[in-house]
């Protein structure tokens, strides 16, 4: 089966053609130099920029892919959740290319994509699964005990793990996106030179809080200024990061004890952190569990990972009627 993809969920305008889990083409036209200005993504440039990159992004995957509009037996696309109008521009595509085409429609839930991006590089789905899905919008404990069922155990009650990285960074003037700088930052660093707190470490539960670290982060940096003590990046960001992980790492690997799963399964933007990557691996390992993640080209938002997730849904002979519209609050269940 040879399945279009298409994403545009928030910053990134991705477009793919996945067949039978092979990658034949997957392409993203980034917005990080238009939005690095303001520090975070501006809405309404998203949509427009989206606008500009989606067709000539649709012909080049098409030619890189080998293939023809004609070739292609489904078109997935991301429904939600994400910017609404930056949703829009994708739906609005995938309908006129399967409208244009006879192609079956079928819509997919953005971090479902995230979830699938593993199958396209360990192989098919062998549940039963927990997933850690960490990412700029999101961050949230999910158990998949059969392909395409999901519960969610646990998520952030405030901050994601992304937005806060990216907030930290702004205040250590690393620039949009964090993530990258500041994990590369962080290498530099001493994990335990600043005993940030672990939020909701002993809650008893999967959730998440984020928000809490991120303002003790910044009352530190400001009581070290007004002290005239310099503050050291490396050190703060390496503690930061060692805080956010700390608390992931140990929930994720709980939840799968006591969920009796054998396999943890990693997605997001947020899993490119090589630090997260390197304690789960160990840790899960430790406890006899399996732990798999995607290349870092997949971990970000793409459109192969939404054709992955697309090709089971349309097997399985579901399709999305025409009348779908974007979700921006779109749940995983």
């Amino acid at each position: 089966m040879i399945v279009l993809g298409i994403e545009t969920s928030c910053d990134e305008t991705a477009v793919a053609v996945v067949e039978d889990r092979r990658v034949r083409s997957n392409l993203i036209a980034s917005q990080t130099d238009l939005h690095a200005r303001f520090g975070g993504v501006v809405p309404e440039l998203a949509s427009r920029a989206h606008v500009e990159a989606l067709n000539p992004l649709l012909d080049r995957a098409l030619e890189e892919a080998g293939c023809r509009f004609s070739d292609l037996e489904g078109v997935a696309v991301t429904v939600g959740p994400g910017l609404v109008g930056a949703l829009l521009v994708g739906i609005s595509a995938a309908k006129a290319v399967a409208y244009a085409t006879g192609a079956p429609l079928i819509g997919v839930n953005h971090l479902e994509g995230h979830i699938w991006a593993n199958f396209l590089e360990h192989g098919p789905p062998e549940p039963p699964y927990v997933c850690l899905v960490v990412s700029g919008g999101h961050t949230m404990l999910v158990h998949m005990p059969e392909e395409h069922r999901y519960e969610v155990l646990g998520q952030t009650v405030d901050d994601a793990a992304g937005e806060a990285f990216d907030k930290i960074a702004r205040c250590l003037g690393r620039g949009f996106p964090g993530g990258p700088a500041l994990d590369a930052l962080a290498r530099e660093g001493d994990p335990n030179a600043i005993a940030f707190p672990r939020a909701m470490a002993d809650s008893g539960d999967y959730d998440f809080s984020l928000s809490g670290l991120k303002t003790a982060v910044l009352r530190y940096v400001r009581a070290e200024t007004e002290a005239g003590r310099t503050v050291n990046p490396a050190d703060l960001a390496a503690s930061f990061q060692e805080a956010v992980v700390d608390v992931q790492v140990a929930k994720t690997i709980r939840a799968a004890l006591e969920k009796g799963v054998r396999t943890i399964l990693l997605g997001g933007g947020v899993v490119a952190n090589t630090r997260l990557r390197e304690r789960i691996s160990a840790e899960g390992a430790a406890a006899g569990l399996r732990v798999l993640y995607p290349s870092l080209e997949l971990c970000t938002d793409n459109a192969a990972m939404i054709a992955c997730a697309g090709a089971s849904r349309l097997a399985r002979g579901e399709r999305t009627g025409f009348d779908v519209e974007a979700d921006p609050g779109l749940e995983l269940a």
